[in-house]
């Protein structure tokens, strides 16, 4: 299955088999570590920025409506051509206003709450992201990044898991045949169109152990259409019920930005709807999910257990990517500063960059970054982490505490093969218990 021999149980190993230790720094080293100045928030330069998104998304509507015209333009594919280079350029506008109310939620906009929710509450609904439900269990993600039981999005999936997925048992894995480029680009697809409406709406990526929610309003739910547990309704197991009035809130939100969407359609027609407004909100989700899942999806990134995780560990789980002056300037630095946002998600953007440097010597092998290939290898990556991270498992031989640690594998042939498992003769639990080849 892959070239690589197999690796030495006595130490931890990643993807592609290089060695793994366990972080053991602590936030207090971490934050120590970071100039005071770059904890400063200022609203005037926070509002400032989102000034100058919408008065892009502005001026570019405005330009496209008055010139992209028979009038100024006879050609119909010239024209059909500038409208498709609109939408994808309100889609950059818009995912920067996107990561602005972001700010706000992790209260970065501003020293003021009041302000910080507003503003993220106004710019998030009129992108028809419900903020406070979003805020909050995203905030829940920060608490547990990389916990295999907890976390709230893009948690891998282990090899149970992802074996009743392709229709195997456990035990067949390391036999099954390579996935075809076709069906990683459908999957592809699938995650950047149906990603985040499947997050809103389902849990999808976020874990599955409700029941244990403390106030029992988990009972018999599961992720899934229908199964209770999404971003709208106030007795979701994803928050408690202090949230409740916060819940109505954004979805007060939702139903005033589309009450606001249906009199434009119905104005000024469907088709121009689409056009102005819904290519573009396509393309920030596409954004959206391309920037979280390369964020917290690469062949160097571990993920824990409930017994291994820490904070500080789950914190560094993380990578870094580069993806030029879209990246660094229209998204705000979210993409090329995401690390330190785990450690420290209160410090604003235009001081992350400075914030970032100040922790390498702190995290030292654990800091994480891919910037080969600048803009470019943005875009590559997230070919590469398809086909290279489809499971978790931990390594083979781990004892104690690294026993805990889990590292993606996959069955294209790529890094180190998976584990070798053996069908046990008996049944547990009326499924096929398989146990380790030694």
């Amino acid at each position: 299955m892959s070239s690589m021999d197999a690796v030495p149980t006595s130490k931890l190993v990643d993807t592609f088999g290089n060695e793994f230790k366990i972080p053991d720094f602590t936030i207090n080293d971490i934050r120590n570590a970071v100039p005071k100045h770059c904890f400063e928030r200022s609203a005037l330069r926070g509002l400032g920025y989102v000034a100058r998104d919408i008065a892009s998304l502005a001026t570019t509507f405005y330009l496209a409506n008055t010139f992209v015209t028979p009038e100024y333009i006879p050609s119909t594919t010239t024209r059909a051509g500038l409208w498709a280079a609109y939408t994808f350029v309100q889609g950059l506008f818009g995912t920067g206003l996107w990561v602005l109310a972001h700010e706000c939620g992790h209260q970065s906009f501003s020293p003021s709450k009041v302000l910080n929710d507003t503003v993220g509450w106004i710019c998030h609904s009129a992108l028809l992201v419900p903020y406070f439900s979003w805020k909050i269990s995203h905030g829940k993600h920060h608490k547990a990044t990389g916990h295999m039981e907890r976390d709230m999005v893009h948690l891998p999936k282990t090899q149970e898991v992802y074996a009743s997925r392709v229709g195997s048992f456990v035990h067949e894995l390391a036999e099954l045949t390579e996935e075809t480029p076709v069906t990683t680009m459908l999957n592809l697809i699938t995650q950047q169109l149906g990603g985040w409406p499947g997050y809103l709406f389902t849990n999808v990526t976020g874990h599955n152990f409700h029941e244990r929610q403390p106030e029992g309003r988990g009972k018999g739910k599961k992720n899934g259409l229908g199964g209770g547990v999404n971003h709208f309704d106030p007795r979701s197991p994803l928050y408690e019920s202090k949230d409740a009035k916060l819940i109505l809130l954004s979805d007060l939100g939702l139903l005033i930005a589309g009450s606001v969407l249906f009199s434009i359609g119905r104005t000024f027609g469907w088709t121009n709807l689409l056009v102005w407004y819904f290519v573009p909100y396509l393309w920030v989700n596409h954004w959206l999910v391309a920037i979280t899942f390369l964020q917290h999806t690469d062949p160097t990134l571990p993920h824990y257990t409930p017994s291994t995780w820490t904070y500080t560990r789950g914190a560094a789980a993380t990578i870094d990517r580069e993806f030029g002056f879209i990246g660094r300037t229209l998204f705000h630095g979210i993409i090329e500063t995401h690390v330190l946002h785990h450690y420290i998600s209160t410090i604003p953007f235009y001081h992350a960059d400075e914030a970032s440097e100040a922790i390498k010597p702190v995290m030292g092998r654990h800091y994480r970054s891919d910037v080969n290939g600048g803009s470019l290898g943005f875009l590559k990556s997230m070919w590469t982490s398809a086909r290279t991270c489809q499971w978790v498992e931990p390594n083979g031989g781990a004892t104690g505490e690294d026993a805990g640690v889990l590292f993606y594998r996959n069955r294209n042939g790529i890094g180190l093969p998976p584990k070798k498992m053996e069908k046990d003769a008996a049944k547990v639990g009326g499924e096929d218990a398989v146990t380790m080849a030694e």
